[in-house]
């Protein structure tokens, strides 16, 4: 097959690790595959050299970015129309809104080049609680008539799935879930020397309890409760892999509870997967979440997860079982599950076990590849 991957951006996330791997992946089975990026904007780390570790032709594409932008969007369309009529691929397969948008418009205004398979995912979705009522709205609207332009939506997890749904975006039998999956073995190091290396640069001895976390510094990720969680922890440092907007709110609140000198920013960070060796425990406050590949690698590492109830975050963890799950919010609920990770090792160590297994099993990158492959031949009818 022909197919072509449009994202908005290759930033640092489980988006675009998890396009630039189902790309890889389809590429080693035969297809022909080109995947089309935007621009990163200012603050946001880059991973674009993860195409050039993979293999994946890639091609940047200045005028596709995050905001709205009537002069960018319509160079977008216009541009992505000719590839379309130029390469005329079996299948489309856009990711993220914006990239969604004027991918499927791009296809829609191709003519006779319309790819056979047009197909959008939504990696989680910013129709509810991103933005202000007015625009919500909107965007639904938007994403309600792009729908019928659509010949299949994929969701990344059940919760996803059934937003969508409920947002009226589309029927039940228009969204198929494929849940992410990528080459764990090969992006995580969890050897005892990388453990001894990352915690010497944070300078965590071998008894501190570490707590991680890694994301965006905004407001849909609550990171204040981050700090609090780990305020109410005697003794746990915190190591954040991230940088955004509320980073010198998180700093002054560090300050506020006293607890800056065990609070560790990092700022973006390329490659989290020697840093899981680092952490004793894995901490997710958000508000939302599609699926959290953070959780994904940090189980897959060997290390429990605390997070809260949202999204697709119990897909991913299981609470009393590779982690705990707690309300969004719950900031005593979370450093409670913290200190009973800190206080029982025994039990630390069966949840690791036990995530190891299961992110092998559940996201594995062959199995994501397959769903995706069986995906296109439905609708091509091969």
């Amino acid at each position: 097959m022909n197919i072509v991957h449009a994202i908005a951006r290759l930033n640092v996330g489980g988006a675009a690790l998890s396009v630039l791997e189902l790309a890889a992946g389809q590429q080693r089975r035969g297809h022909d595959v080109l995947v089309v990026a935007g621009r990163i904007p200012p603050g946001e780390a880059s991973m674009e050299h993860v195409a050039k570790e993979l293999g994946v032709p890639y091609l940047h594409l200045t005028s596709l970015q995050r905001n709205v932008s009537a002069t960018s969007d319509l160079a977008t369309i216009r541009t992505l129309r000719h590839l379309l009529r130029e390469r005329r691929p079996d299948v489309l397969h856009t990711h993220t809104a914006k990239a969604g948008a004027t991918g499927r418009l791009a296809a829609l205004f191709a003519g006779r080049a319309r790819p056979r398979a047009v197909v959008h995912t939504y990696h989680g979705h910013v129709l509810r609680g991103y933005f202000d009522p007015v625009r919500e709205r909107l965007f639904r609207l938007v994403e309600r008539a792009l729908a019928h332009a659509t010949d299949r939506l994929v969701a990344v997890s059940d919760e996803v799935r059934d937003d969508l749904v409920a947002l009226h975006v589309a029927p039940l039998p228009k969204i198929a879930v494929v849940p992410y999956g990528f080459d764990l073995d090969r992006r995580l190091h969890s050897d005892a020397e990388t453990r001894a290396r990352k915690r010497a640069e944070v300078g965590a001895g071998d008894g501190a309890f570490v707590v991680g976390w890694a994301g965006r510094l905004t407001a849909i990720k609550r990171p204040l409760d981050l700090v609090r969680a780990v305020a109410g922890v005697d003794g746990a440092v915190l190591v954040a892999a991230g940088d955004g907007e509320l980073r010198g709110d998180v700093e002054a609140l560090a300050r506020e509870l006293g607890i800056a000198d065990r609070v560790r920013l990092l700022g973006y960070v390329e490659d989290m997967g020697d840093w899981y060796a680092a952490f004793d425990a894995f901490l997710l406050t958000s508000l939302n979440e599609g699926t959290p590949v953070v959780a994904i690698e940090a189980q897959a590492a060997g290390v429990p997860v605390v997070a809260t109830d949202a999204g697709g975050t119990r897909t991913v963890v299981g609470d009393g079982e590779t982690g705990f799950v707690v309300p969004v919010g719950a900031v005593d609920e979370l450093s409670d599950r913290l200190r009973r990770l800190r206080d029982d090792p025994a039990l630390r160590a069966e949840l690791a076990e036990t995530g190891r297994a299961r992110m092998r099993r559940l996201f594995s990158l062959e199995r994501m590849v397959d769903d995706v492959e069986r995906l296109y031949a439905e609708i091509l009818g091969t």
